[in-house]
């Protein structure tokens, strides 16, 4: 296992993180799990209050192996109020059992509205500088699944050490952040590499090919950990055999080698074959109807490109049932107005590819993991 120095917070953290919101199914297997994560090296364990019993159960396995040498992190989300985020503080550090947190972040700062919360003197910022001055919190970051403009805004409050962030081969789009927590000298934890990073787990025959000899998945942590601006990466384990087989990476963060170079191009290479590919530059939003339009297309250009179809369809599902956490409107609510014509650089014809898209992907409703 290789280790980073988090930003500005100093912690010497692993660059797998543990995290705790998948281990549910019983407290014997999230024991088991982190007890599996820590004996491979892994010395950053990363919760939440809204991940169910999580906390929980993190707290019964540290009660048996302990905190030397580890560190935890949970999340709680903006709360209106300064006495809310005390007694979720409080609440967070009784059910893990301990007397202080590592690291506690914001959880989900996605929208304007709550960055409004955090900077409100009176608010719940006022509480998360209490508890650290009273030594219940030693340092604070943040996580986001919002859109590129609220995430930079946020970053340049100067109020955080650390940001979780969605950055992967296949979304690159938070890259401006990437760089901006580079100068700030921010730790950067990337999330869900696997997951939301292409279900990288169960890759279509295509990608497979693409990347041998390397899997997808480890191909994308090769990806991630050759950038030394990233310290640390999700690993979100069910069992302790997922431990196991996410690892094979943890002890190689060096520059690509030449074969993975050549990996690279070829993944790039294949992106040119997608027919009317949307290049991500967001400049056809908004849109009247509240459509995600770089999203959408980009989970189009993965299904063409990549055949990368129940990635694009698991996602696209979320589309109308993810809140802020995943905001915009499914494709077919698209009324072809036209807005978004003529400020596509290279001259989509948006509304046929989102009803295109929407005939693709379409699959129904899904659930959040921990709904």
């Amino acid at each position: 296992m290789r280790y980073r120095r988090f930003g500005k917070t100093d912690l010497n953290l692993s660059v797998f993180s543990l995290g705790c919101m998948r281990y549910l199914s019983s407290v014997e297997n999230a024991i088991a799990t982190v007890e599996q994560a820590v004996a491979q090296g892994i010395n950053h364990l990363e919760t939440a209050r809204g991940y169910g019993e999580s906390e929980k159960y993190l707290g019964a396995a540290l009660k048996q192996i302990g905190r030397k040498g580890l560190y935890i992190t949970t999340k709680v989300t903006p709360t209106p109020t300064a006495g809310a985020m005390r007694r979720c503080i409080e609440e967070s550090l009784t059910r893990l059992g301990l007397d202080y947190l590592d690291n506690f972040d914001l959880h989900g700062i996605n929208t304007p509205a709550h960055l409004a919360l955090i900077q409100d003197p009176r608010g719940c910022m006022q509480a998360v500088d209490q508890a650290r001055a009273e030594g219940l919190i030693r340092h604070v970051g943040f996580s986001t699944h919002g859109p590129l403009e609220v995430i930079l805004a946020t970053m340049k409050t100067g109020l955080f050490a650390s940001v979780n962030l969605h950055y992967y081969y296949f979304n690159q789009h938070n890259a401006p952040a990437l760089a901006l927590a580079q100068q700030l000298d921010m730790g950067v934890f990337i999330i869900s590499p696997t997951d939301k990073g292409g279900q990288l787990f169960n890759p279509p025959p295509r990608l497979v090919g693409l990347c041998h000899p390397q899997t997808p998945m480890d191909w994308n942590y090769r990806f991630l950990l050759s950038d030394p601006r990233i310290h640390t990466l999700s690993l979100g384990a069910a069992t302790p055999q997922e431990v196991s087989m996410n690892l094979a990476m943890a002890d190689q963060d060096g520059p690509l080698t030449t074969e993975e170079q050549g990996i690279l191009a070829r993944l790039d290479q294949q992106y040119l074959t997608v027919p009317n590919s949307c290049e991500q530059c967001y400049a056809c939003l908004p849109c009247p109807e509240d459509i995600q339009i770089p999203e959408v297309l980009r989970l189009r250009n993965l299904a063409l490109g990549f055949d990368m179809v129940e990635f694009g369809q698991y996602r696209y599902a979320m589309f109308e049932n993810g809140g802020h956490w995943f905001p915009g409107r499914k494709a077919n609510h698209c009324t072809e107005c036209g807005d978004c014509l003529p400020r596509c650089p290279v001259g989509l014809n948006i509304p046929q590819l989102l009803g295109e898209t929407h005939q693709l992907l379409h699959q129904g409703e899904r659930k959040r993991l921990w709904s």
